[in-house]
């Protein structure tokens, strides 16, 4: 039950569509929205493996602060790294359920998703609600 209807007034119509089953072109606007975000997440982890080369540690050449700072930039790195990986296997669930025809429902609930959530972040795995229950 939304805000509105305990007051005995009807929901908003955007509140009534966020619970409309998917269309077929939205739901294939995400995908091709999943596939866009993917290939630029590619090409910034191949950008990222061509930048990270091992840490040049020759006292003779590189002081001690500099080797330092370079060790803390590739920690940096492995960590953006890291979360570009994390993003592309979130990428791959959201593109395998567009496909299964489970894209948009709640992982908790079983409930849509608001497409305006899924807009912001077609990767939601959540509904607010649940997100909102934790």
């Amino acid at each position: 039950m939304t805000k509105n209807q305990g007051k005995g007034t009807p929901p908003r119509s955007k509140d009534v569509e966020a619970h409309l089953p998917m269309s077929a072109a939205i739901m294939e606007q995400f995908r091709q929205q999943l596939l866009e975000m993917k290939a630029d997440l590619q090409a910034q982890v191949r950008l990222d493996q061509q930048a990270q080369k091992p840490v040049e540690l020759d006292q003779a050449r590189v002081g001690r602060l500099s080797r330092m700072d370079a060790l803390q930039g590739q920690q940096m790195l492995q960590e953006v790294a890291r979360r570009r990986q994390a993003k592309l296997q979130g990428i791959d669930g959201a593109l395998r359920r567009t496909e299964s025809g489970d894209f948009g429902e709640c992982f908790v609930c079983g409930n849509p998703i608001d497409p305006r959530r899924l807009a912001v972040d077609p990767t939601s795995t959540r509904c607010i609600g649940c997100v909102d229950s934790e």
